[in-house]
């Protein structure tokens, strides 16, 4: 899709727990749009909700972003914003836009029962309109406190009397898309308690910081189209809207913050690669094969906003187990260096190249790295292989050492003791690593060296 100005995007979350693997989708898809046409990320912190909202979490969601890296070229928080809503709502009070309502939660709820029970849509009948001000009085009197809704534009001249009104807008994801405004309940802005909703903020900063493009979950679609009516009402450009599909767990429950189910500090904590995290948050559930991309510039390029499909996907960590272990295996040292010093396993390229294959996880070098070193508890084998290592152990070649090492020595002892494939190699692994299984001792063996090698053998 060309456009005449690079994009500028948002990514929008709560403050109230940890970002979920779900909302990691919206935030790269925000990011690979705009990088792909050299635009602007914007991360704006939706902490309107005061009582719910965190600095602890506002700084988690910085960090897994950064771990992702994704680092937002502004950052924004809605809390140092209401005045600029408080200015915005007064005006849309006056043009008769942003009206009172005092039902109660129950209340609502009661109708929509009653609605629904004789088969019709459970759409608010704006009877609030009807208040004069002494019964909007009377109502305060009693300590009631109005919430307010945004007056859709779905009616000729009588608010009672609504009429199909369709929004119509070129998502960036789906196509077009088409939401009837009068099957829509008048959205409530502001809540009784003073306390803003998403919607009236969103808009309001979207408009004021630029945003051309709004991508974001598909549950928002028939959102969309009240928000373009808030738009089009306070007089700010509309951006384009993309919406994509949405991610479950692998048993198909949908994801939440507060369940923590999937968390990126989790799956950050559980050792995986963040690449293996932002290929596979990003290309499952489209057309496009599921790769493990080295970093994010070469998953911009992948990136096809057109090819998401609009069925949910599951997100199944034995899939993101797969592309951890792709990423590690052909990982050069070079990218590995500093991640080997930070955990005092930096033993030099050889070593590397001979472990990455065995590694799920990153820190797992470490283990490898005491064995090399010797540091592991020998295990003890029964006579016949004990007395067989005591007699390869004699054999063992003298330094010089070169990358053939393994092959001579095992050559000496095959020749020896007639000893061939399992019988002659599981005995001599278990010396030299105790370990049953791991990095081709080809490889391996030069990396240990002649005087760690003796050290470890009878």
């Amino acid at each position: 899709m060309t456009q005449t100005n690079p994009p500028t995007v948002r990514f929008a979350p709560s403050p109230t727990g940890r970002l979920h693997i779900g909302n990691i989708r919206t935030a790269l898809y925000n990011w690979l749009f705009s990088k792909q046409q050299g635009g602007q990320f914007i991360l704006r912190l939706d902490d309107t909700d005061q009582e719910r909202s965190t600095e602890e979490f506002a700084q988690g969601i910085v960090t897994d972003l950064a771990w992702l890296g994704m680092t937002p070229d502004r950052t924004e928080k809605q809390s140092d914003r209401f005045a600029v809503y408080d200015s915005v709502a007064d005006k849309l009070r006056e043009q008769g836009l942003l009206y009172p309502c005092y039902e109660s939660a129950e209340e609502i709820d009661r109708r929509r029962k009653r609605l629904m029970a004789r088969g019709l849509p459970p759409i608010y009948d704006r009877s609030a309109l009807n208040l004069s001000d002494d019964d909007k009085a009377a109502l305060e009197a009693e300590g009631k406190q109005p919430h307010w809704r945004f007056l859709l534009p779905n009616f000729a001249s009588d608010p009672f009397v609504t009429r199909r009104t369709e929004i119509k807008f070129d998502d960036v994801i789906r196509g077009e898309q088409t939401v009837d405004l009068a099957s829509m309940s008048d959205p409530v802005l502001i809540r009784a308690d003073g306390t803003y909703l998403y919607t009236l903020p969103s808009v309001v900063d979207d408009i004021e910081m630029g945003v051309s493009h709004v991508i974001r979950g598909g549950d928002h679609i028939t959102n969309t189209g009240a928000q373009i009516a808030i738009f089009e009402a306070i007089g700010g450009p509309v951006p384009a809207f993309g919406h994509h599909n949405l991610l479950q767990d692998a048993s198909g429950e949908g994801l939440s913050k507060r369940t923590g189910a999937l968390s990126i500090a989790s799956l950050r904590e559980s050792g995986f690669e963040p690449m293996a995290v932002a290929s596979l948050a990003t290309l499952i559930g489209t057309g496009q094969a599921v790769e493990a991309c080295e970093n994010l510039q070469v998953l911009a390029d992948l990136f096809d906003p057109g090819k998401v499909s609009r069925s949910n996907a599951k997100f199944d960590v034995n899939e993101l187990n797969g592309l951890n272990d792709k990423l590690l295996h052909a990982m050069s040292y070079q990218q590995a260096h500093t991640r080997l010093q930070a955990l005092d396993a930096d033993m030099g390229e050889m070593f590397w190249n001979a472990v990455r294959a065995n590694l799920n996880r990153f820190d797992e070098i470490k283990k490898w790295a005491d064995i090399v070193d010797g540091k592991f508890e020998p295990v003890a084998q029964d006579e016949q292989d004990s007395n067989f290592v005591i007699e390869a152990t004699s054999l063992l070649p003298q330094e010089p050492w070169g990358d053939d090492i393994w092959q001579r020595w095992t050559g000496l002892v095959k020749e020896k003791t007639g000893r061939k494939g399992k019988q002659l190699f599981m005995p001599l692994r278990i010396a030299l690593t105790g370990q049953h299984h791991g990095p081709d001792l080809k490889q391996l063996m030069p990396v240990i060296g002649w005087e760690r090698t003796r050290r470890r053998l009878p």
